[in-house]
This record gives C-alpha cells, structure tokens and sequence, in this order.
C-alpha cells in the first residue's frame, strides 16, 4: 500500500576464498559432519556449504563471498556463500585466510542441520492430509527451503484450516494465478527429495505472473476470505477500473493520416502513419511510451501504476493473449474432477507404472494427474475416455 518506492541502501562486500583456505578445510574435512558422513541428508542444491564446494569443485581455485551487513544500526556481518558445519577452531582458521578478514571475531559460529520431513505426496492442493481430516501441514516440514517457501505454505494452509472450519470453500491457487500455486502443486504432485525451493523457471506461465499485476491476481481472492480491509480493495478497484477505462478510450480514439497528426508523432520521435490507427496501436511502438501520447492528444493523466499497467498489457498483448489462451486448454483438464473413489487398476488399457502413480497421489483432476512424473499423455487420453464412459453410464 505504500507509495515510497526507495529503501535506504547499504554497502555489501566483495571477496573470495584462497588455496590456504582451501588447505584448512581440506585438512579437517573428517571433522565435518557434512562430508564426513554423519549428516546423510542431501543438503540445499542452491547453498552448499563451503567444504562441499571444496570436495565437489577441487579445480577451483576460490570461491566468491559476500560481506553483508546484518542490519543498518550494527557491526555485524553475514559471510553469504560459507555456510559450514566445521569446529569454531578450524572456522576461525580460514576465515582469517580471506582477504578483508584477517583480524575477524566470530559472534556465532555456522552449524549444519539435518532435518527430516513428512512426504508431500501425502497432502492435498489445501495442505491437508488426505487420511487425516483436519490436519494442515505447512513449512519445512513439507520438504520446502524456510524461507518465503515455508511462510507461502503457513499462509495457505492457516487459510485453508479456518474455511475448513467455517465450513466454505477451500483456498487453492492455481498455477497461472501464483507463484504459491506452482510451489504447492509441485510439492503435492510430484514430492521432493531435496529442499525445494521455488524457481520463476518451474512456472510455465511466469509471464502473467509478475510482481506489477499480483494485486490484479491475488486481491479479489483475499477479499472473498476476509483477508484484505475495505480501503485496499477500494484502491484496488479504482485501479483496475482506470485501468480498463483507458484501455477502452486508447482503441476508440483514431487518428488519421493527415498533416497535423504526422508532425504530431514526428514532434514525439515517431514515424508517420498511411492509414487511419488508434492510439491503443501507436503505443504498441517501441519508440513511444503513454506520457508521450498524452503530450500531444488529449488524454489523461494516470497514477504511475495505472501507466505501467497500461503499457505493459498493450506492448505485451500478443505474448499475454497466446499464454491465456495456454491456460485455458489446461483449465478445461483441471476442470475434469477424478473421483475420490477411482480403482485405476480397474481402468482398462493405463500402462503399470501410471497406475502405481496413479494410485498412490490420486490427484483430484486430469491436469493434475497429467503433472506425475511417470503419467503420459497417452496415459491422459486413456483417462478421458474412462471418465467420458462413467459420465454416459451415469446418465443412462
């Protein structure tokens, strides 16, 4: 809801490891429960800790550190890329090998952890158990990174506990509305066998969702759940209204060919037109952005958000229209409920192992089923047909 759009920024550094580093940690790597073999789980991909990367990179010569300030009012400092699970003796020995470091005082030593977690698979879409009514799970615990992963989960699963209780409609966000969606989905439909941690490259439809327009996805469902106050869904729908407002006024103003006009495009930096265009196709031009309309037609002036809102859904309409259209072909599967009852070993013609995914997931539609590693389409096909077969039985 804030308009403030700087933070006060602070200065982080840069620096690196050396081979005196490496030696150290080469030397002690049997006192490391992380290579040693005391910690069996596999660790985070994305953030190994530093004697991993000096066993599994022997060819490096140095490894890149971040100095980060741990707040704005305070003396202590993060090392971002030496996460470690060595002794305080031996992490205070190479530490002080590293450039910038050398006179360091350690405040808290690193530690590694080895948590366990229960199989996602075991969860529905609402982070519900699905032999255990009324339990919700959420966090770590789901075998997700504890970072804006676990706090997604906390957020959908307390929703979903309090509508379950109100007895209303459950939350589940689908993949082309959230972020959340595709980080719950995956967990749910596929498992994990590392610490999962949400990507923008796991979202096929990552062009509808961008942090401009979440308050366009996300701010009609959280006033249906009694989450967002009047004031924002009010802000919420001015915007939107202005935004379709000038986006409807952009189409219907038409310019044509003639002298003024030409020298009004040359005045702002563009080209001539040949036939009769409206403005909603002028500001498809690279060249031209909405302030540079409004400088010589009368149209009017826009709250910035409103702006970015407007000159991205026109500039981008081709691209946004092909993945809506995306979307919809896989809403009408998603929108193909399987019964909780299904014996898919009873469904002529599936290939074994689809039956064993099958079985043991049971997704709660077709298009999620077709998200199981192990489920083809052909596997897909077979199920439509079954499904189209029981509808007529029914009906019959």
């Amino acid at each position: 809801m804030s308009d403030v759009k700087t933070r006060e920024q602070v200065p982080c550094w840069l620096t690196y490891t050396n081979e005196k580093t490496h030696q150290i940690l080469r030397d002690n790597m049997h006192r490391a429960p992380m290579a040693n073999g005391m910690i069996e789980g596999i660790g985070p991909r994305y953030c190994p800790s530093i004697e991993t990367k000096v066993l599994r990179f022997p060819d490096k010569e140095k490894h890149q550190l971040f100095i980060e300030p741990e707040g704005l009012h305070t003396e202590e400092m993060y090392v971002q890329g030496m996460s470690t699970s060595m002794p305080m003796d031996v992490q205070m020995d190479f530490l002080r090998t590293i450039p910038g470091l050398e006179t360091v005082k350690i405040m808290r030593p690193g530690y590694a952890i080895e948590y366990d977690c229960i199989d996602p698979l075991q969860l529905k879409p609402t982070l519900e158990f699905k032999v255990l009514s009324g339990l919700f799970s959420a966090g770590q615990a789901n075998g997700t990174s504890g970072y804006e992963e676990a706090a997604a989960q906390g957020l959908i699963a307390g929703i979903n506990a309090a509508l379950k209780l109100k007895g209303e409609e459950a939350l589940i966000l689908r993949r082309s509305e959230a972020y959340i969606g595709v980080l719950i989905d995956d967990l749910v439909t596929k498992g994990t066998q590392e610490p999962y941690r949400i990507m923008t490259s796991r979202a096929e439809y990552r062009l509808l969702l961008r942090q401009d327009n979440a308050d366009l996805r996300l701010t009609e469902k959280g006033w249906r759940i009694g989450l967002v106050k009047p004031e924002r869904y009010q802000r919420y729908q001015t915007k939107k209204q202005s935004i379709d407002k000038v986006m409807e006024q952009l189409k219907e103003y038409k310019v044509n060919p003639n002298k003024e006009i030409q020298e009004k495009l040359v005045s702002i930096g563009s080209t001539p037109i040949r036939t009769s265009t409206s403005l909603y196709d002028l500001l498809k031009r690279t060249e031209i952005d909405y302030g540079m309309l409004k400088q010589v037609f009368d149209l009017p002036a826009l709250a910035a958000e409103v702006q970015e809102q407007v000159e991205i859904g026109v500039v981008y309409e081709g691209y946004i229209q092909k993945q809506l259209e995306q979307v919809e072909r896989m809403e009408k599967l998603e929108e193909k409920i399987l019964p909780e009852a299904i014996d898919y070993q009873q469904v002529p013609s599936l290939r074994d192992e689809a039956r064993e995914k099958l079985a043991a997931i049971r997704p709660l539609s077709v298009g999620q089923a077709g998200r199981i590693s192990g489920v083809s389409p052909a596997d897909i096909s077979i199920l439509l047909v079954y499904l189209e077969q029981r509808r007529r039985e029914v009906k019959l």
